[in-house]
């Protein structure tokens, strides 16, 4: 909901339990007013009455207090916007008019306010998507002359004045991603990002600020990037205290963009939410904006998948994927997902990416004998790709040696024996478009494991009169060629991976069904990267896998398979490991445990989420809620000698009714339930359980 004052220099956006309001002065500054609990325009108009503060030596009575801080004049903050043309740099705008638009869908209602500096028009876009505000900027080269923009961030973020905020980001490496960290935000910036050219397994694109928040109390605001390249978020507390948060699409402000007349830029989308009901209520608003709004057919649960690649790696041909294929249709799985090798020269990593046709000696007559088995077996059929890429030792590259990025007179540098090939070029476009579509008309594939194993180093693009352009068309070409995918072969799912959790943000998101969460699959690791995950993110797009023990990817550790199972069930389940070297014992087993999954599928992807115990060591549990059922999943990651199993307090029920029990049969009324933790507790002899209970 909009609701703007008579004047119309006062706008207040509303969500279910919080607001934002911003106002224009007569000087056309655009001042920041209000973000948090919700309140009424008359209050707003108050606040826009409050003068700002007066003069002090070196300092702005501007800074901090701007909704989009621009370079240019009395400001010293680091601006969201930096413009350069041949004559000057930064900019002077003024207002210029406002408009409120609702959605062909009727979700909700678009703020645009529009400013302009001698024909550049600047456009600041907000909707507010339940208690989740959304901002992006639009800029329009209505000039005669060319206009570099050297920084257009999508939001600045202003928050109340206080102290002690504290941080809280999601960092990592590859095989250890989004592992959550808080820390007291001290004077001066904190700036995390990519550099990479995609988002990046060091961080995620989102950050979180409270002063004393827990797990369920307290107030907590949170902004989140859509964007899957290099980006950057900068999060400042400034001389006077405040708190102002910019971020998008780049990783500094060397140049984004280079705008003809005529040209326009949109930012990605900076989402921002303020809660207060601690970072797990701050989590929940996430999830469920997420599903609303970002994820595709988010009300369809993701089917159980097995994927190859643990299995077999490279080594792989029709008769070993068919035999695993039975044996996964034995055990309940509906998705078949066959990775890397099945195409070109694609023996190795050395050779074969770029050349998207079957291997003639693995796959005689293509991928569709492979598929109408799976099928027959009742699952769905899926691949792995990697389109972004190619081998110097592939035919593309033979024939194309100019597609890659690369710097004239300099050495190309191969990371995993491959190349990044110039996506901002029309016609990789549509070689890859041509490609793509050919597979997936050629054979009936349902599902396509999009990968991405590499970062840019060698950004550069000869010939081309502003070649830095290519890690914002990059990107951009990347989602129009999935939107394109999605549009002709809509019965298609994708996941979006990056050697694990690389490219995980709201843009790639609102055109994938799900992604690959990270390349650890030993589930006790699995744990503290799902959690941190969940900060944002919903199970419903989460893959987690079962793979072998001990884990020979990675560390060699042995785990049962109760454990395995229980840490990926709170995600969407997959299975990993090479089924025909399991027993009939583990087999069955497994079958159970798909079984169950199942069951409490509708839960775990469509339900809410409450982190009961985080995983420090000791207990770690989740628990999810839908309507009147509610399921948790626990596992015991270390325990002492006479050490008790610690009980957990459920939430998220109605502590008036009355809960069975689904494992016992056992009847807990609500209080009973509230103070004395889980119905029924781990045994000596169990790691982890799952416990499921109804309303009656």
């Amino acid at each position: 909901m909009v609701d703007i004052a008579e004047n119309g220099r006062t706008w207040l956006l509303s969500g279910p339990t919080s607001s934002y309001a911003l106002h224009l002065t007569e000087a056309h500054e655009l001042i920041h007013l209000h973000w948090g609990p919700r309140i009424t325009l008359p209050d707003a108009e108050a606040l826009a009455l409050s003068p700002l503060p007066g003069y002090r030596p070196f300092e702005s009575p501007l800074d901090g207090r701007e909704e989009y801080p621009v370079e240019g004049g009395p400001r010293f903050v680091r601006p969201a916007l930096s413009v350069r043309t041949g004559e000057r740099r930064g900019t002077e705008w003024r207002f210029v008019s406002y408009e409120c638009e609702r959605d062909e869908a009727g979700d909700g209602a678009e703020l645009r306010l529009r400013f302009d500096d001698d024909g550049l028009a600047v456009t600041l876009h907000y909707r507010m998507r339940g208690d989740v505000v959304e901002r992006r900027v639009t800029l329009d080269n209505g000039g005669q002359t060319r206009v570099e923009l050297l920084r257009a961030d999508a939001a600045a973020w202003t928050l109340p004045d206080r102290d002690g905020w504290r941080l809280s980001q999601l960092h990592g490496r590859w095989a250890a991603e989004s592992l959550l960290t808080r820390a007291p935000l001290t004077h001066g910036e904190k700036v995390i990002g990519s550099r990479r050219g995609h988002t990046g397994h060091q961080h995620l694109p989102w950050v979180a600020l409270d002063t004393d928040a827990t797990e369920e109390r307290g107030e907590v605001y949170g902004c989140a990037l859509g964007w899957s390249g290099s980006w950057r978020i900068a999060v400042a507390q400034l001389p006077d205290a405040r708190v102002q948060i910019t971020g998008g699409a780049g990783h500094d402000d060397s140049g984004l963009l280079l705008l003809e007349p005529g040209e326009s830029y949109t930012t990605p989308v900076f989402a921002g939410l303020w809660s207060d009901g601690g970072f797990g209520g701050a989590s929940r608003t996430w999830h469920a904006y997420q599903r609303a709004h970002v994820i595709p057919d988010a009300d369809r649960d993701r089917p159980v998948l097995f994927n190859s690649w643990e299995a077999t790696f490279f080594d792989i041909s029709e008769e070993q994927q068919a035999a695993l294929a039975r044996r996964a249709a034995g055990i309940g799985v509906e998705l078949f997902v066959v990775d890397d090798g099945w195409f070109g020269a694609r023996t190795s990593d050395r050779a074969g990416l770029g050349d998207w046709t079957p291997n003639p000696d693995r796959f005689p007559h293509g991928l569709k004998p492979l598929a109408d088995q799976v099928h027959g077996l009742g699952m769905r059929f899926g691949v792995w790709v990697e389109p972004e890429m190619v081998n110097p030792d592939s035919d593309l590259y033979r024939a194309h040696p100019d597609w890659v990025q690369h710097q004239r007179g300099r050495r190309r540098t191969e990371l995993r024996n491959q190349l990044v090939l110039n996506l901002a070029r029309e016609d990789v476009q549509e070689y890859l478009w041509e490609r793509l579509d050919a597979l997936l008309s050629g054979a009936p594939i349902d599902y396509v494991k999009w990968d991405f194993n590499r970062c840019f180093t060698d950004a550069g693009w000869p010939g081309e009169p502003y070649p830095q352009r290519l890690w914002v068309d990059h990107v951009r070409a990347l989602y129009a060629l999935l939107d394109r995918l999605r549009a002709a072969h809509p019965h298609v799912a994708f996941e979006s991976c990056s050697g694990g959790g690389g490219r995980i943000d709201l843009g790639v998101l609102s055109r994938t069904d799900q992604v690959w969460t990270s390349d650890n699959t030993d589930p006790l690791d699995r744990l503290a990267i799902q959690h941190g995950f969940s900060q944002i993110h919903p199970a419903r797009v989460m893959a987690a896998w079962v793979t072998d023990s001990p884990n020979n990817q990675l560390n060699g550790r042995t785990s049962s398979l109760r454990f395995r199972f229980v840490s990926a069930m709170a995600g969407v389940l997959g299975i990993g490991g090479d089924l025909t070297a399991w027993s009939e014992e583990e087999l069955a087993e497994a079958r159970e445990w798909v079984a169950l999954y199942k069951e409490i599928r509708p839960l775990v992807q469509r339900g809410e989420l409450y982190r009961l115990r985080p995983p420090t060591g000791g207990l770690s549990a989740v628990q999810y809620v839908l309507g009147d059922e509610t399921v948790v999943l626990a596992c015991l990651q270390a325990q002492s000698y006479g050490e008790p199993v610690p009980r957990v307090r459920l939430r998220g029920l109605d502590p008036t009714a009355s809960y069975e029990c689904c494992e016992t049969g056992e009847v807990h009324r609500g209080a009973v339930l509230l103070h004395h933790g889980l119905p029924t507790g781990l045994r000596g002899d169990l790691d982890a359980v799952v416990v499921r209970l109804r309303r009656i």
